[in-house]
């Protein structure tokens, strides 16, 4: 079932296990945008909230997101591995602190391989390719996300 287009900002989420970057989209859903990159809290107390999660919730608060989109990572052969099995988990977590805001899911297949080819090709390297590739990431999960919706091949 197709989700009905609200407008308003969306927040991209690409969780590494390392480093969580954050983008938006601007109110009509046309172009994703970096925000931050946010260290990754790896805490797993139910009681306690990762404070990257605290990090998303404040974005969310601030660009009044109507949805929040998680990359989720799928292999070439289209098939789920044990990184999805997290990343599924992260989100069901996200989900529950960002209640009533939804939390999708996203294929992110090769999103950091094209934000680290899209960083080299602007001479971007090292330490400070690192410091943003994760930003990047976050905006080709979004824009993605965005394009796919527009053509019809994203259903929620």
């Amino acid at each position: 079932m197709r989700r009905e287009w609200v407008r308003g900002r969306r927040i991209g989420i690409d969780v590494g296990s390392v480093r969580v970057g954050v983008a938006v989209c601007d109110p009509d859903g046309i172009l994703a945008s970096p925000v931050a990159t946010v260290a990754r809290d790896q805490r797993t107390e139910s009681d306690d909230t990762p404070s990257d999660m605290s990090d998303i919730l404040a974005y969310v608060a601030e660009y009044e997101a109507v949805e929040i989109i998680v990359g989720l990572p799928i292999n070439l052969a289209g098939k789920e591995g044990p990184a999805a099995v997290l990343i599924r988990q992260y989100a069901d977590r996200l989900a529950e602190l960002a209640a009533p805001v939804p939390v999708l899911l996203a294929d992110e297949r090769m999103s950091t391989a094209a934000a680290t080819r899209r960083l080299s090709e602007r001479g971007v390297r090292g330490r400070r390719q690192r410091a943003v590739v994760d930003q990047v990431a976050a905006v080709e999960i979004l824009q993605g996300w965005l394009d796919a919706r527009r053509a019809g091949a994203v259903r929620g």
